[in-house]
């Protein structure tokens, strides 16, 4: 069973996310509103997979991107965003982002298939 972590201060999206993927008895799944609480909880538990925007209060994605690869460079990280530029895309996957996804989402099963890419890279 994949953990899963979602991190975006978008409360819509956090609850969107959780409900369409705890629909797959695969995945267990955590949301933060709050990128600190969210990098403190994947730092300190056995993670898989991290859903991650790049646009939030207090530190953004690409910090906490940061962070994650440090000292758990194990974990997959998946980018979310609806500002996207090419030196955004480009910045994340430097710093080892293992993919992205573009807000609003074109469907959730293109996340489901995203997601299961990611997971067996």
């Amino acid at each position: 069973m994949a953990k899963i972590i979602i991190i975006d201060d978008e409360t819509q999206i956090l609850t969107m996310l959780e409900t369409f993927l705890k629909r797959d008895e695969n995945y267990r799944v955590e949301t933060f509103s709050n990128p600190v609480s969210g990098l403190n909880y994947v730092l300190s538990n056995n993670v898989d997979l991290v859903l991650l925007d790049i646009m939030m209060p207090q530190m953004d994605g690409i910090e906490v991107l940061n962070r994650i690869k440090e000292k758990k460079s194990n974990v997959k990280v998946i980018m979310m965003t609806a500002y996207s530029t090419l030196d955004k895309v480009l910045q994340t996957h430097k710093k080892g982002a293992d993919s992205y996804l573009m807000k609003p989402f074109d469907s959730l099963v293109t996340i489901q298939e995203k997601i299961k890419e990611v997971l067996k890279s």
